[in-house]
């Protein structure tokens, strides 16, 4: 079960293959997360120095009045991958013209994982026809409960 899902990715992205990372994230992160709250829209994955981030995320406090004032919701968090992991994303993103899209937060054994998507960006066009193949599969599903 997912807590939080970009569904805005796959609107705008084709999603070519998908990387399962960890995340660094303080406890009261955790627990607000947990409850369903954050927001993955607008945010990317970047690859700096070796390292991958997650930056432009949002996830707000679990409680506010303990949270400490310098608390940043939108702070960049580092991902957990194995540096050939790494290498392989970094090749692929500067080779291919592709981006790294986090595509959603959920549990694995009592531990967050971040599923981010290798990713193409979709023109106007495939948009489209990403649309009129949606709307002919539900009219067929339609047709043949009837």
């Amino acid at each position: 079960m997912a807590y939080i899902t970009n569904r805005a990715a796959k609107q705008h992205h084709e999603i070519l293959d998908t990387v399962r990372a960890g995340i660094t994230l303080l406890g009261t992160e955790v627990k607000s997360i947990r409850n369903g709250k954050g927001s993955l829209l607008g945010a990317k994955v970047l690859i700096r120095d070796g390292e991958v981030f997650l930056v432009g995320a949002t996830i707000p406090p679990y409680q506010e009045k303990n949270t400490q004032p310098s608390y940043d919701p939108e702070r960049t968090r580092r991902l957990l991958l194995n540096r050939r992991e790494i290498e392989k994303l970094n090749a692929q993103t500067e080779t291919k013209n592709l981006t790294l899209v986090p595509i959603s937060m959920y549990n694995c054994n009592r531990v967050l994982k971040l599923d981010i998507g290798i990713a193409r960006k979709k023109n106007a066009r495939d948009k489209r026809e990403t649309i009129k193949r949606r709307e002919s599969e539900r009219s067929i599903r339609r047709q043949m409960k009837h």
